[in-house]
């Protein structure tokens, strides 16, 4: 599977003998635009290299694409964070960094939260139906055994922030877009989507009406995740 890019924060601090604990995270981006597109080609290519694949797994010729690497080594870790986060600042520049990070579950609370505070945005997540408590939205989605649903607590997003929909993966892009509405139905401004791997063959981003952004390359057809 394919999927998107984050970062870590490049935000300013105060001085060492002045810390402010209390004061919010600032949006500083570097504009050397050359040098932090060369660190994203780098970073891309060492997560590339840290994915595993299990030929045949789940089902005879499938190609099982592991993600969990990335998360096991803590470096490896650091590197996913701040290369999503780079992918966010180069594709919508500073002064449209969103404002919220909207998480899938499950996957997308792996990174969603640490992508969340290296922006200097806030983390919702977005949950399987009767998980959250307290007033809810809900959208359904089709998979491939049925129907499943979506939600998301209503006071979670305030009109007119930016928000980022990120999962690990995109594949036939039913549930992103279900987030998607859910996100529209607080009045939020949804200004794409950021996926760590795609299937490109299931033409998931067909559905989405967002852009959409994709850290590392494409697998062909035959190709699952964890």
């Amino acid at each position: 599977m394919t999927g998107t890019t984050s970062a870590h924060s490049t935000s300013g601090h105060p001085p060492r003998n002045h810390p402010d604990a209390t004061e919010a995270p600032q949006r500083r981006f570097s504009s050397s635009t050359p040098s932090r597109s060369s660190e994203l080609a780098d970073l891309k290519m060492r997560l590339h290299r840290s994915l595993r694949q299990y030929p045949d797994f789940p089902a005879p010729g499938v190609l099982f694409e592991d993600i969990l690497p990335l998360f096991s080594d803590h470096l490896l870790h650091k590197s996913l964070i701040r290369a999503l986060e780079l992918q966010v600042t180069d594709s919508y520049g500073q002064k449209q960094i969103p404002d919220v990070v909207v998480g899938l579950e499950a996957r997308g609370f792996l990174f969603g939260p640490s992508l969340a505070l290296a922006l200097g945005a806030g983390f919702v997540p977005v949950r399987k139906q009767g998980k959250l408590p307290g007033s809810t939205e809900t959208a359904g989605f089709e998979k491939e055994y049925g129907e499943d649903f979506f939600q998301i607590q209503s006071d979670a997003i305030k009109p007119d922030q930016r928000v980022i929909i990120v999962d690990d993966i995109i594949a036939t892009g039913g549930s992103a877009a279900a987030a998607g509405s859910l996100v529209k139905k607080l009045g939020g401004t949804l200004i794409g989507y950021l996926f760590i791997l795609e299937l490109d063959f299931l033409k998931g981003r067909d559905k989405l009406d967002a852009p959409v952004h994709t850290l590392l390359s494409s697998q062909e057809k035959g190709t699952s995740k964890t």
